[in-house]
This record gives structure tokens, C-alpha cells and sequence, in this order.
């Protein structure tokens, strides 16, 4: 069968001896991401048949993400995750080209980054692509306005803030960490990435003082899964996008296509315009089905969670202290053995939880993650 013929993605994953999972853990890139709406697909396959200027085509679309999410200025990125290699950039090279042409060497310029301790994170080390330095604040319990103040020296380019799940309890919070930055003419780059939604956050930052927020254009908007934005003052998104591709810069392999471009954009119409009460009562119902078929089971504390941790409506289940079965790190990788294998979270808080996430549950789908949740908890719980 030639790849002319094929008709589905199980058909191509057939071909290539892969095994589907079905996503019950969110928008994971190394589980898939997201599924891009309809509409981004719509735009990336019309967007393939022409040509343009893609710096022009840029421009035009940071106005566009602008206008829509309420921002004085935006810029598309490869991803969140390219958006802190640009932020990082920006913040040492502002628009100087001799600078932007020689990173990641950064001898003899401020090249230091500020970054509060318990704001560490799996992919903070993005940041430091242009040839940056990180320089800690606080420590592992927390950090105080003056440990921040403290960690700032003529060496510093820019102060970093994380708003993330679980990442900003005993820290400076990001509008008192911006009025840090800004006393000392810094810029407050902040990473947004996993908080959105609520929508207001494609506002609350910026108002908040951060000069550039990366967001994802997969995740929750549903867009390209390799397609960010950063959004911000117009000075500093404009750094980024000089030091940003396609232009020859540390950032050149961070390319976007033009139909990823159109797919973004795309799919962030589609974002905003949606009804976040219905969708998160959507999302609701759908954790309410499987949370009643394992509520009962002995040895769990579950319950569906929608706060600052929990983007949209979670079942999190809890292993109490009278379980016996094995840890939320095992139960996660039995519930992908077998005919249906379920993808779930466990480990991002230790190992006596595990969550199920509905973003990417597909239509007839949900009965089986139901089913088998409580299949396999009953069987450990017997354990």
C-alpha cells in the first residue's frame, strides 16, 4: 500500500508496526500533543498552495495574535519551548545585530539570568541556548522580594518568572517580580505555557507587568503542536523576532511554516471565541462519568480538580494511606499495556497520584478510559 492510499491514521501507525494509545493525560508533546481543530487543518492546507515573503507574513500575523488575545504586540514561536530560547536572546541582544549575528557567544555583555529557585523546570535550560547564565534566587523552600533583589547584578540581562502548576507557592509573585525587573531596567520574562485555559491569562500577564509571555499554540488553543506565541510590550517582541527565524540566528533551526502559521492563527480565532463556561462544563460531565465508576474503590481519595493546578476539570486519584497496590507510577504504566492502552498522568507530584485529563479524550472513547481506570485499580486494589 503506497502512502497515496492511505486513508486514516490507524492505517499509517499499521504500516509502521506502531500501537495507538488512547490520550487520557493531556496535551503531552511525547504522547501526541493535542488534536489540531478542524479549522487549523482547514488553514494549513490552503495556506500550502501559495508562496510569500515569510517575514512579511510574520509581521501580519503577530498583528493578528495581537488583536485577538488583547496584546499591544505578538510574534508566532516554534512552540513555548522556542519562545524562551527567543526571550533569552532578546534580552541579551535587544536589536543589536553584531550581538544577534555573534550568540551564543556572549563575552563581555550582561549574560545572566535571574530565576528563582522553586521556579526551576524540567525545560529551563532552553534558556540558556543563547549562552546565557543562570544565577538562583532563594532556595528549594522559597524566595523572598529581597533573595531576588539580591540575585540581581550588572551581569543581569533579564528575570525569569514560571507560572505553571505547582510552581508558585513561596515565591515572589510575577507583579511584584516585574516591579523588581523594571527598578533595575530589566525586562520580566515570563513562561506561560501550560495556563491557558482561563483565557483572561493571555491578558492577566502582560497587565501584570511581564514584558514576554510564551504561550503554546498546541496544548489547549489546538493548534500545530510545534507552534507557539509570545505576546508583549512591542520593544521586546520586536527583539525577539530579530534574533528569531528564519533570520540567521541562534534560533535559525526554530523555523514555523507558513501553514503552521495559518494553522495558529487559525486555531487561536477558534480559542477565544469559544464559550469557556460551556466548554469547562463539558469537560465536567465527562470527569463525573469516570469519577462515578471509581469512586467506590477502597484504598483511593478521588475527586475532580479545576483550579490554578488543574487547567480544566481533572479526576485525580489519590492513594490513601490504607492502599496497598502498587504507586501511581505503576498504575500509569499498566493502564497502557494491552488491547487499549490509556495514556494517564502520575509522577508530575510524586508518586501516589494519578489524573485523567479530558482535553484529548476522542468521541467513544471515554467508556473505555472509565473502564479501564476501574479495572486496573480494582485489580491492584486486590493486591
Amino acid at each position: 500500500m503506497s502512502t497515496r492510499e492511505l486513508t486514516s491514521g490507524s492505517e499509517i501507525l499499521d504500516r509502521l508496526g506502531v500501537r495507538p494509545i488512547i490520550n487520557a493525560g493531556g496535551p503531552n508533546t511525547k504522547h501526541s500533543g493535542s488534536k489540531p481543530r478542524q479549522e487549523a487543518m482547514d488553514a494549513m492546507s490552503a495556506m500550502s498552495e501559495v508562496f510569500v515573503n515569510i517575514d512579511e507574513l510574520l509581521l501580519a500575523a503577530g498583528k493578528e495574535i495581537a488583536s485577538l488575545v488583547g496584546a499591544e504586540a505578538a510574534t508566532v514561536t516554534s512552540g513555548a519551548s522556542g519562545g524562551l530560547v527567543v526571550q533569552a536572546a532578546a534580552a541579551v541582544s535587544k536589536d543589536d545585530p553584531a550581538i544577534i549575528e555573534r550568540l551564543p557567544d556572549t563575552s563581555g555583555i550582561p549574560n545572566e539570568l535571574v530565576i528563582q529557585k522553586p521556579q526551576r523546570f524540567v525545560y529551563d535550560h532552553l534558556y540558556l541556548t543563547p549562552g546565557t547564565k543562570f544565577v538562583e534566587a532563594g532556595d528549594a523552600s522559597g524566595c523572598t522580594p529581597d533573595q531576588l533583589k539580591s540575585a540581581i547584578s550588572p551581569n543581569t540581562a533579564g528575570v525569569i518568572h514560571l507560572e505553571s502548576p505547582f510552581r508558585n507557592r513561596g515565591t515572589v509573585q510575577l507583579p511584584q517580580a516585574a516591579e523588581i525587573a523594571h527598578a533595575h531596567g530589566l525586562p520580566l520574562l515570563a513562561d506561560g505555557a501550560s495556563m491557558l485555559p482561563p483565557r483572561d491569562n493571555l491578558r492577566k500577564y502582560v497587565s501584570e507587568g511581564a514584558d514576554l509571555v510564551s504561550f503554546s499554540g498546541g496544548k489547549a488553543v489546538r493548534g500545530p503542536q510545534s507552534t507557539g506565541f509570545l505576546i508583549g510590550k512591542p520593544e521586546w517582541v520586536e527583539y525577539a523576532r530579530l534574533v528569531n527565524a528564519p533570520n540567521a540566528t541562534i534560533a535559525r533551526a526554530q523555523k514555523v511554516s507558513k501553514e503552521e502559521i495559518a494553522g495558529l492563527l487559525a486555531a487561536l480565532r477558534a480559542f477565544v471565541d469559544e464559550n469557556e463556561e460551556s466548554e469547562t462544563e463539558s469537560y465536567r460531565r465527562d470527569m463525573e462519568m469516570v469519577l462515578d465508576r471509581i469512586v467506590e474503590i477502597p484504598g483511593i481519595d478521588a475527586s475532580i480538580q479545576h483550579n490554578y493546578d488543574h487547567y480544566i476539570p481533572h479526576v485525580v486519584v489519590k492513594l490513601t494511606d490504607s492502599w496497598r497496590g502498587p504507586d501511581g507510577l505503576e498504575l500509569a504504566r499498566r493502564l497502557m499495556l494491552g488491547e487499549q492502552r490509556v495514556y494517564v498522568v502520575s509522577g508530575y507530584i510524586g508518586d501516589r497520584e494519578i489524573w485523567v485529563d479530558p482535553l484529548n479524550i476522542q468521541p467513544g472513547e471515554l467508556e473505555i478510559v472509565a473502564a479501564r481506570l476501574h479495572e486496573e485499580l480494582v485489580k491492584a486494589a486486590g493486591e
